[in-house]
């Protein structure tokens, strides 16, 4: 069982196309889901869209989730929050670039490691 990754950004073809960029790189090892754009088809990110997104990803092993700006990390945020009790430690954000984090990411993933150690490489990417 492989840690889940959940892309959201405020554009769903930035979302779409980091989705489609695992899947070409890592294959379909691991549960992969993303979402973007807010519900009028605008720029923008919807709790509820995150949390489809994180219920379709999802593994016991946890979720890891990938995100572009501010409002993408807040909306995961809440989202997460309200995961029942028994989900909610099992999913983070990492605070890694979208892309390049969630590739890193899903590469970690399909080796088999645990949640902390996906955040912690997608993380290896972050700038000092």
């Amino acid at each position: 069982m492989n840690v889940g990754i959940v892309i959201v950004s405020h554009s769903s073809d930035v979302a779409k196309g980091a989705a489609d960029m695992v899947r070409q790189m890592v294959g379909r090892g691991i549960p992969l889901a993303w979402t973007g754009g807010n519900p009028d088809g605008g720029l923008g990110t919807s709790v509820e869209g995150i949390l489809a997104a994180i219920d379709a990803a999802w593994s016991d092993a946890g979720v890891a989730i990938l995100v572009d700006l501010g409002g993408a990390e807040t909306n995961s945020e809440m989202a997460i929050e309200m995961l029942p009790e028994g989900r909610r430690t099992r999913v983070v954000v990492c605070n890694a670039p979208v892309v390049e984090g969630a590739v890193m990411a899903a590469t970690e993933a399909a080796s088999g490691a645990s949640l902390d150690a996906v955040r912690r490489t997608a993380e290896e990417l972050t700038p000092v």
